[in-house]
């Protein structure tokens, strides 16, 4: 449930709300909003009749039963979108934000390279993966903490936040000390313990849907991360899996809206693993937009043919340039600005 503050309610008082809520066995979560507060009581609570008591306290509103199993990511909860800042850029807003860059970092002279392309085209965020789970052990996984510097390298060369993928509880911490952002891949959508201690850590997470997750399974992944104190969450739909072979995944178009009828969280859209094939993500991109999606991740490689992971989705500079400047033209359309 949630406790609804008055309009203009004092700071005390949304304090004294929390300390009952905490007295009753409850673990409350503030939710900031445009007009006014919410407060997210999360847990079985002690005495759930008695948190009724609050509904009298000086400054709050009213009390409502959430009936979402996702609670504080919940639409119930707060009704306009939320805004999540990565490294000073917004996520959530009027402006459509698009990330972009190879899917791993292989050199210091690549991901730099990289960087200053997708900049120079309006890119307002870099990623690139630094650790990479692969379906062969053969593959090659990521050059670690080498490849972390290598991305701080580059946004100290060009001023864009870096998100990048974080695979194991443990590396945490090295993560932490470069990344703007943790990515959460499609095939840790279900890791609860990643999950539970990203929620924790307090910096933002982009967190993919997994190849056969539902929508509620989706927002119940965010919900582990927002229970633990991080609100921070963008959501990435990637396509899932079916029994279409002519594309790597199958973009679920249809996710963007009901996650906006559901969600307050914003979600954007990843069509390079959705489309697995470089001729489809222009398309797909701009269908996104259409969509309502509140940017893009993609992947964008100096050499694509060289690529040591996604070369087929990667787009050249030059094709990323060209779609950056057609996604200017769709935005206006759908209110939005790139």
């Amino acid at each position: 449930m949630i406790v609804v503050m008055k309009i203009g309610a004092a700071d005390e008082e949304l304090k004294h709300v929390c300390k009952k809520a905490e007295e009753l066995g409850f673990s409350p979560h503030v939710i900031y909003g445009k007009e006014r507060n919410v407060i997210g009581l999360v847990g079985t609570g002690g005495n759930r009749e008695e948190v009724f008591i609050i509904e009298e306290f000086e400054g709050v509103d009213s009390i409502v039963p959430i009936s979402k199993p996702y609670k504080l990511a919940s639409r119930e909860v707060k009704r306009e979108t939320s805004i999540v800042n990565i490294g000073g850029v917004k996520i959530g807003g009027e402006e459509l934000i698009v990330m972009a860059g190879p899917c791993s970092v292989e050199s210091k002279e690549q991901i730099v390279s990289s960087a200053r392309h997708v900049k120079a085209a309006g890119a307002r965020i870099l990623r690139g993966g630094a650790f990479k789970p692969r379906t062969s052990p053969y593959s090659f996984r990521g050059l670690g903490e080498e490849g972390l510097k290598h991305l701080a390298k580059a946004r100290s060369e060009t001023g864009l936040p870096i998100v990048t993928e974080v695979v194991n509880p443990v590396d945490i911490d090295i993560v932490y000390k470069y990344a703007d952002a943790f990515q959460v891949g499609a095939r840790n959508i279900q890791n609860f313990a990643l999950l539970t201690a990203l929620g924790q850590a307090k910096k933002p997470v982009l967190l993919k849907r997994g190849m056969a997750t539902t929508i509620e399974e989706f927002l119940m992944a965010a919900e582990y991360i927002m229970s633990e104190g991080n609100h921070d969450v963008v959501l990435c739909e990637r396509g899932i899996r079916t029994f279409e072979t002519a594309t790597r995944n199958t973009l679920d178009i249809a996710c963007i809206p009901v996650v906006k009828a559901k969600s307050h969280l914003p979600i954007v859209i990843d069509p390079s693993h959705a489309a697995g094939h470089v001729q489809y993500v222009p398309s797909l991109s701009k269908a996104a937009i259409a969509a309502g999606a509140d940017g893009l991740i993609i992947e964008v490689h100096p050499e694509p043919e060289r690529a040591t992971s996604d070369g087929a989705q990667s787009l050249t500079p030059n094709q990323f340039a060209k779609l950056m400047s057609e996604l200017k033209l769709i935005a206006p359309a759908v209110g939005r600005k790139l």
